[in-house]
């Protein structure tokens, strides 16, 4: 499955229901179901007892053989929209183009779940797409069909303006903003074969129950349940929209079968070109990225930063670590000027910061960049693969935490990579040239000493500038990559002989 294009329809500004209409009068007579998440982990426990039965929808009018734009011509009604007079909203979005699995959506109201039924009431349907002058399908038509995910409201920028800060549609994919950002990376919940030998498998989040706000929340409450051929599982997000978007998960996991190849709290991104590497590249502007970098703090402190690329062929990169503190995707690169794109700004685009709860235990951060042609598709996908297999009949019960936005990175005594450039010696084709660019924060450069490692090649001419910019430096040395094909390096400052900079991490290929 193409990532980008299970994830086009995010940004499709659906509009969109008041409690009062959410069932129909039939859904509405049967009993009410007492929730809470236990209730969910036990669904999902009795689901992974039974075989994966995936629920595909037989799409028929109007949802069936849509494109893109008549997809985007579907709009979820102002006046249907959930929970309208409190601190939230939500928009329940519809079946059709990539989004064929049958999602059910339920409300909790007071610890009582009510179904939403389906109808295409809920939707307006462009005249110019579609053959309903008013705008409304006739009565009748969909009546077998399901939603395909739901949209998430509330004030982020402006009061009174209901800005969407998520969504969750397509497999497990979900996506956030916060204040003064768009649109970039995504998170799932679960990835398995990712950068493996075998098929990719995505797991669906089939079913979600969204707990009423009260009008003074500033916490919206989900829970989702999450199916496939190789696990069940339970999700609870916790989740409070602002200048960052934080999501408190619990995640109980059970599997069917052994999973060698899992990915735990996934990223997803692109990276299409950078200033490190810009061969083959013919485009007005100087960068087009959703994230730049890779940064972890290891379980043993260590700040890391590893570049992202745009590599030759497929590369995956496993971070050994024991209960990781923090690792996520981030876009360092802030200016307009970084990018000089006046459409897409990727200097608005969320940074995703995952910090582990207790327990995670050993392991590895996995990394996997895959060769792209364009910024269409989605390149770069980051997760934590536990050292041992997940096995069948077990149950993994675990929690994170997910913060989206511009990311002020906590102030540290420690100098930060900004910027990553290289290319072919001027003086001897056969050597490559890196340059790495520090903010030195309240580093004194005086005593700044660089240090190097390099898995394969020689390193000639380690050396350290200030640069006109004051509290900037830079590391600069020339690789001789000799017979190698790749290597990795491990770069840094001292001082006094202690590290005075996070690790520059980063692999050469060819």
């Amino acid at each position: 499955m193409h990532r980008r294009t299970l994830l086009e329809a995010f940004v499709l500004g659906l509009a969109g229901t008041r409690l009062s209409v959410l069932a129909t009068p039939a859904a509405a007579e049967d009993a009410p179901t007492p929730f809470s998440f236990d209730s969910v982990i036990a669904l999902a426990r009795e689901a992974a007892g039974k075989p994966y039965n995936r629920p595909l929808m037989k799409l028929g009018e109007p949802f069936a053989d849509l494109k893109y734009d008549q997809y985007r011509a579907i709009r979820f009604r102002d006046d249907k929209r959930l929970f309208q007079g409190g601190g939230f909203q939500a928009e329940l979005l519809p079946p059709g183009f990539s989004y064929q699995d049958k999602i059910e959506i339920n409300v909790v109201a007071d610890g009582q779940v009510q179904p939403i039924a389906f109808s295409t009431d809920f939707f307006a349907f462009h005249p110019s797409y579609f053959p309903y002058p008013d705008g409304r399908a006739p009565e009748g038509l969909g009546a077998d069909m399901g939603f395909s995910g739901v949209r998430l409201r509330h004030p982020i920028n402006r009061p009174g303006v209901w800005d969407e800060f998520a969504v969750f549609q397509g497999a497990s994919y979900f996506r956030a903003v916060a204040r003064d950002t768009v649109y970039g990376l995504s998170a799932r919940g679960l990835a398995i074969g990712t950068g493996g030998p075998g098929a990719e498998e995505f797991p669906i989040f089939t079913r979600f129950w969204i707990q009423q706000p009260a009008p003074e929340d500033r916490i919206l409450r989900l829970s989702a349940l999450l199916d496939s051929d190789s696990v069940a599982g339970a999700y609870d997000f916790s989740i409070e929209p602002g200048r960052e978007t934080v999501m408190q998960l619990r995640v109980v996991l059970f599997p069917r079968r052994d999973i060698n190849a899992v990915g735990i709290a996934p990223l997803t991104s692109m990276y299409f070109f950078g200033p490190e590497e810009r061969t083959g590249i013919d485009d007005f502007r100087n960068a087009v990225h959703d994230s730049d970098g890779l940064r972890m703090v290891n379980g043993s402190g260590e700040r890391l930063w590893r570049p992202l690329r745009n590599p030759p062929g497929i590369e995956t990169s496993a971070f050994s670590d024991e209960n990781p503190r923090s690792f996520g995707l981030i876009q360092r690169a802030r200016d307009f000027a970084d990018y000089e794109d006046a459409e897409t700004h990727y200097e608005k685009r969320p940074s995703a910061w995952v910090e582990p709860g207790d327990g995670w235990g050993k392991g590895f951060v996995m990394l996997v960049e895959i060769p792209s042609g364009d910024e269409f598709a989605d390149n770069v996908v980051v997760f934590w693969r536990p050292e041992a297999p997940l096995k069948p009949n077990g149950e993994i019960d675990l929690s994170y935490r997910l913060t989206w936005g511009l990311m002020q990175e906590e102030e540290l005594p420690l100098a930060t990579v900004i910027a990553t450039r290289s290319g072919i010696s001027i003086l001897d084709t056969r050597e490559r040239v890196f340059v790495v660019d520090f903010d030195l924060g309240q580093i004194a450069f005086a005593g700044l000493t660089p240090r190097i490692e390099v898995t394969a090649g020689q390193i000639k001419g380690l050396s350290t500038i200030q640069l006109p910019t004051p509290g900037l430096a830079r590391v600069g040395f020339h690789f001789v990559p000799g017979e190698a094909k790749s290597a990795e390096f491990r770069l840094w400052l001292e001082s006094e002989g202690v590290k005075a900079s996070e690790i520059w991490l980063y692999r050469w290929s060819v």
